[in-house]
């Protein structure tokens, strides 16, 4: 994020300013929200995966990220990712094993985040919010790899969304069972608790085989529907091109 962004970001934060102040920073979201729909336009029906950007590749969590990525992307799903390093990137890696289509929607933070070298495509966001937003606009399914406070927030945000029907019931999945083990604990404590619904527990499939993760894709994304995605055409008119696989 640069620091213009940066400084802006946190005096909106600081509660009401002048109408004119308040204006340049919607000024700005709407245009980043434009930028990400002029570059993603074309992009199909994705999967998004979150996940840490600070594993590296010689780690487990990078394989299995990297194979089920592969396995979605065969069956015709652009995987879409943050776009930075880590288990990001190893999702990219993963569609690319598969001649998918990888894409990546990524904010360039100091001290860890550059886009991946396996990425089709990718927009640079200034703002988290933004970003959310157009990961899970283009997306059709959700899995969530073992990562920090940013893949949490992901995964929670969209997990209150589905439940609150403010978008479809989406298939999300947990992966990792042993790093997100208290995670899972606190989850079925909410339900025992009743802060949230039995019924709730449905919306989360929690697995480590990658079979499971496909198989559930097929059943709702792929059977359920019984017919092909359509991808939105280019129009030459408005200087709008295909993407092109790396």
């Amino acid at each position: 994020m640069n620091n213009y962004t940066d400084a802006a970001d946190k005096k909106f934060l600081e509660g009401p300013r002048s109408r004119w102040s308040e204006l340049k920073y919607t000024i700005g979201v709407v245009i980043q929200f434009l930028k990400a729909f002029r570059k993603l336009h074309f992009i199909g029906p994705c999967v998004t995966v979150f996940g840490s950007a600070r594993y590296n590749e010689d780690h487990p969590y990078y394989d299995i990220t990297r194979k089920v990525s592969e396995k979605i992307a065969s069956l015709g799903f652009t995987i879409m990712t943050g776009g930075g390093p880590g288990l990001m990137e190893a999702a990219n890696r993963g569609a690319k094993d598969a001649n998918g289509l990888s894409i990546g929607c990524n904010i360039v933070l100091p001290h860890e985040q550059k886009e991946n070298p396996y990425l089709d495509r990718y927009v640079n966001i200034d703002y988290f919010f933004v970003r959310k937003e157009l990961l899970r606009k283009y997306s059709l399914a959700f899995v969530v790899m073992p990562g920090g406070f940013g893949t949490l927030d992901e995964f929670f945000e969209t997990l209150t969304l589905i439940q609150t029907h403010k978008i479809k019931d989406f298939p999300i999945v947990i992966m990792g069972k042993e790093y997100h083990k208290d995670l899972i604990e606190h989850i079925n404590k909410m339900a025992i608790e009743k802060t949230i619904g039995v019924n709730d527990l449905d919306l989360i499939l929690i697995t480590d085989n990658i079979e499971d993760v496909v198989d559930l894709i097929k059943t709702k994304l792929i059977d359920k529907s019984n017919k092909k995605f359509e991808k939105i055409k280019p129009h030459w008119l408005l200087g709008e091109k295909e993407i092109n696989k790396l």
